[in-house]
């Protein structure tokens, strides 16, 4: 089993960014998720509700960030290192997250409508919400650092939807961070509550990734249409949830990184959880 592909998307909702390799940092890989628009009352705005976010290029820089969209100025923003912190909350979270504003005019433009862009200064005070030991900690995604999703489990998928007359969907719909193959159809449910060696980092596998309607949104175009959760929700349900990929958690110490590239080996270590919750489906 090989890493095939690796991806960040620097701001929440964002379309994807591709590389050779990456960083891994406790809360999650170096330039994913520190950004986020937010509305007017301080919550993200998601591809859920705003697909035009599909139109979104953000590229890192030393010190901030610059931004791109068709049929708009490109605009480069600092880290606001130095700014007053605002309180913001992820889709569907209770629990409010310390951040810092950079920007209004530009991503107002972006939306067609009154926005916030944030900037997490500091990860390492939102510790994960779900499966976890204590000192986890997570960027601005809905739940936990870093996807993982494998090739065969797509490739399942779209011989469902051929079944269904329905045309394939690519990988990125279900916007993983880390894309694996040469593994069975499914077999990363089974390790669930286990350990795994990418390269030289350990990651802890979390648990299974329930999907929304962000996987029927075309990333290229923002077109939206019903599959494949349509399909997923024939074959891959578990109570209400959809299931695609799985959630990892990086074994790292405060203040260690790690490195992982495209060709990494990926090895299936011992447990980490002792009575993980399994992955049943319908």
């Amino acid at each position: 089993m090989r890493i095939t592909s690796l991806h960040t998307y620097p701001v929440k909702g964002c379309h994807r960014l591709d590389h050779s390799e990456v960083t891994v940092e406790p809360w999650g890989l170096t330039g994913d998720r520190r950004w986020m628009i937010v509305d007017s009352d301080g919550v993200g705005i998601t591809q859920r509700e705003a697909a035009g976010l599909t139109r979104l290029t953000a590229r890192p820089r030393p010190g901030g960030l610059r931004l791109s969209a068709p049929d708009m100025s490109e605009t480069d923003l600092t880290e606001p290192a130095d700014g007053p912190e605002t309180q913001v909350r992820i889709f569907r979270s209770k629990n409010s997250v310390p951040a810092r504003v950079a920007d209004t005019r530009w991503v107002s433009a972006l939306l067609g409508r009154d926005a916030r862009l944030v900037w997490q200064a500091d990860p390492s005070t939102r510790p994960v919400d779900g499966t976890a030991q204590p000192g986890d900690h997570v960027n601005l995604a809905d739940g936990y650092p870093i996807s993982l999703a494998a090739t065969a489990s797509l490739d399942a998928v779209n011989d469902w939807l051929a079944e269904t007359g329905d045309e394939p969907v690519p990988i990125d719909r279900f916007r993983p961070n880390l894309v694996l193959t040469g593994a069975p159809a499914w077999a990363e449910d089974d390790w669930i509550g286990h350990r795994l060696r990418i390269g030289d980092v350990t990651f802890r596998v979390a648990g299974a990734c329930g999907r929304c309607r962000v996987t029927t949104i075309d990333q290229e175009t923002g077109e939206t249409g019903r599959q494949p959760l349509h399909v997923l929700g024939r074959h891959r349900r578990a109570g209400t949830r959809l299931l695609f990929a799985v959630n990892l958690l990086p074994d790292l110490p405060a203040g260690q990184t790690g490195r992982i590239r495209t060709g990494d080996p990926v090895t299936v270590l011992e447990r980490w959880l002792t009575s993980p919750a399994g992955v049943t489906t319908s």
